[in-house]
């Protein structure tokens, strides 16, 4: 007859009493009895990992615990039980990528959640095309795809003196693989008209988030996404649509996506208001985020152990192409070296960079800059007061998408500040 195969609960609880100081064969020491029943309690509340659960979709280890977070100040939930904006905890990032669940979820709309049934859902594209299309998610999943590494950013990401952390002053930007169909494929399918120079995408929510894109765009890289990170959006990104607009400020990318509608003007729709200029022309240039980058180990609101070696890490960005360049200063930008660019940068993606520094234990002012492939670079804040005619002296608040370069001041305690006068 086959050895019974060994209990995972009576395994943890002899370690756990191990653990606690008792001998086999022999009596228990001092206190021994209470710490055994401590670590059996500890024991027995960690993730069971061969649980069916668990087996089927995994878990992170419980010692693991960094959590998106609230930020521009308005708790979420609410006192009305609306999620308004979280954040991405980017100090704790390992990589380029970030986790789906750890993914910034931005709403401007005060709606719920919609809990959407893929069976159900339809895309209608229709207006100034010659065939109205209205396509099932299993129809949509039938054309070629792609798989492409892009990054969100909300324009409330901003540099400011009130902001403690990175999450305050950058967490809504966040990076994900993301898998679909080309939306000039689906363009193409339906037969754009002469004329037909814009769309508008239209969401699911109760408050409908519609976007103005111009046609241009939509015939280049726009994606009809349904997939994130390997498996499904999440229905904070979206589920089961979603267009990602690469490069172009995060709200244009909207989620729950019903509809596209082709048409031969701008049009200020819900999400555009307030967000960019109500003449097209302008409106089109201001789509695009500009480069940027930020040290994100160490930040604002951590701590230096010690003095000695330290690898700073950080992520840099671009609406208009890939990353071609990272460079760091550790003493507030009077001098400037490059940074190792960590893998290799993608278009519209984050882009991992670190440098090496060996802290002596005096004051230090660290930053970055990132230069763009097509050369665009990193403005500093002083750059972008005087291009706003701004008077020195004068808070400076950046209109639209800020880019500005993010100090971070090392205290000689080892405690990190934020350096935004």
């Amino acid at each position: 007859m086959a050895s019974e195969q060994p209990n995972r609960r009576a395994f943890l609880k002899r370690g756990a009493a191990l653990a606690g100081g008792l001998t086999l064969g022999g009596p228990a020491l001092d206190g021994a009895e209470a710490a055994a029943q401590s670590a059996e309690t500890q024991a027995q509340e960690l993730p069971d990992y061969s649980s069916p659960e668990l087996i089927a979709y995994g878990e992170r280890s419980p010692f693991v615990t960094s959590v998106r977070s609230p930020v521009n100040g308005r708790p979420s939930p609410d006192d009305f039980g609306l999620v308004f904006h979280i954040g991405t905890p980017l100090q704790d990032q390992i990589g380029a990528i970030t986790p789906s669940s750890l993914h910034y979820f931005g709403t401007t709309r005060g709606s719920f959640v919609p809990i959407i049934d893929p069976a159900e859902h339809r895309l209608m594209i229709h207006g100034m095309v010659d065939r109205e299309l209205i396509y099932t998610m299993d129809e949509l999943k039938r054309f070629p795809s792609v798989t492409r590494l892009h990054f969100l950013e909300c324009a409330g990401n901003r540099s400011s003196p009130r902001h403690r952390t990175i999450v305050e002053s950058h967490g809504m930007t966040s990076c994900a693989e993301w898998t679909g169909v080309l939306l000039r494929t689906l363009l193409e399918e339906a037969g754009v008209q002469e004329g037909g120079n814009w769309i508008i995408a239209e969401g699911i929510e109760e408050v409908k988030g519609t976007s103005s894109l111009p046609m241009a765009k939509a015939m280049d890289d726009i994606i009809v996404a349904y997939g994130m990170n390997g498996e499904p959006l999440r229905p904070q990104q979206g589920f089961p649509l979603r267009i990602i607009v690469p490069g172009f400020e995060g709200i244009l990318s909207v989620k729950w996506l019903r509809r596209i509608k082709v048409v031969d003007q701008f049009y200020m729709t819900y999400n555009d208001y307030g967000h960019l200029s109500q003449e097209h022309h302008d409106a089109a240039l201001g789509f695009q985020i500009g480069p940027k980058s930020v040290i994100t180990w160490p930040s604002g609101g951590q701590q230096l152990p010690g003095t000695g070696f330290y690898e700073v890490r950080g992520l840099a960005w671009s609406g208009g192409g890939k990353v071609s360049r990272v460079e760091a200063s550790v003493d507030g930008g009077r001098t400037w070296f490059d940074a190792d660019i960590r893998g290799t940068p993608q278009r519209m993606a984050h882009t991992a960079f670190s440098f090496n520094w060996t802290w002596d234990g005096s004051e230090a002012v660290l930053m970055s800059r990132c230069t763009d492939e097509i050369g665009q670079i990193q403005p500093s804040r002083e750059q972008v007061r005087e291009f706003f005619e701004v008077p020195e002296g004068s808070p400076l608040s950046v209109p639209g998408q800020d880019n500005s370069i993010q100090p971070w001041r090392i205290e000689r305690d080892g405690s990190v500040h934020n350096a935004v006068a």
